[in-house]
């Protein structure tokens, strides 16, 4: 499936800012497109990535919770680029407790969640740095916190580090139900493109769609 050309020019939250614009439009019909696709809640689990760093895809993730949780839809936006965190700077939330303490058995799932001042939207940080974040998103208590998850919120986004670069993120696209590549028009070359592609095949993930970022 491809998905509509998007612009993140600018990298602030347009679908709550601005939700009549084109791009929010843009973003609603990413929206339907991705229900058509999963329209129950064993297939709501999304990860969103990119072939390299400076495709737009923190921007294009954050803009989609956002849009979809604004159509009265629980969404769980969760950062699993446990090496360079954005989310909690995007919504002005503590970064100090988060999936990784999750996952390390520190923290309880609950007291690691944030809800966001946009209704219908949580968010799970990254958390403390670890010095290995392929361990820790391959690891059986990845799976089990999406087994929990999944079922408490219609929609799960899941933003994870760059495909060609990151192992991590082999690791997990396999757990999820699918996933969603951010290129960038002009910037990402069709063989990177094909590369992600084949690097998803073998890690048995779903690649639903890709986006189109017009910067």
């Amino acid at each position: 499936m491809k998905m509509p050309t998007t612009n993140s020019k600018k990298t602030h939250l347009l679908t709550y800012s601005e939700p009549d614009s084109i791009i929010s439009d843009q973003f609603r019909t990413i929206r339907t497109n991705i229900r058509f696709l999963t329209n129950d809640k064993e297939n709501n689990i999304i990860l969103v990535t990119s072939p390299e760093d400076g495709e737009g895809k923190s921007t294009m993730i954050t803009n989609l919770a956002v849009s979809i949780a604004t159509q009265k839809e629980k969404v769980l936006l969760i950062d699993a680029n446990l090496r360079g965190s954005i989310i909690h700077r995007t919504f002005y939330v503590p970064n100090d407790i988060g999936l990784a303490n999750v996952l390390k058995g520190y923290a309880p799932l609950e007291t690691a969640v944030t809800k966001t001042d946009i209704e219908q939207l949580d968010v799970l940080t990254s958390g403390t740095e670890v010095a290995n974040p392929t361990e820790l998103l391959g690891s059986a208590n990845m799976t089990n916190l999406l087994k929990e998850v999944a079922p408490a919120y219609d929609m799960v986004l899941i933003d994870s580090p760059t495909i060609l670069k990151s192992t991590e993120t082999r690791e997990l696209a396999n757990q999820c139900s699918g996933v969603i590549l951010v290129v960038t028009c002009g910037k990402t070359g069709m063989a990177k493109l094909m590369e992600a592609k084949r690097i998803l095949k073998l890690a048995h993930a779903k690649l639903m769609g890709v986006i189109f970022n017009d910067r």
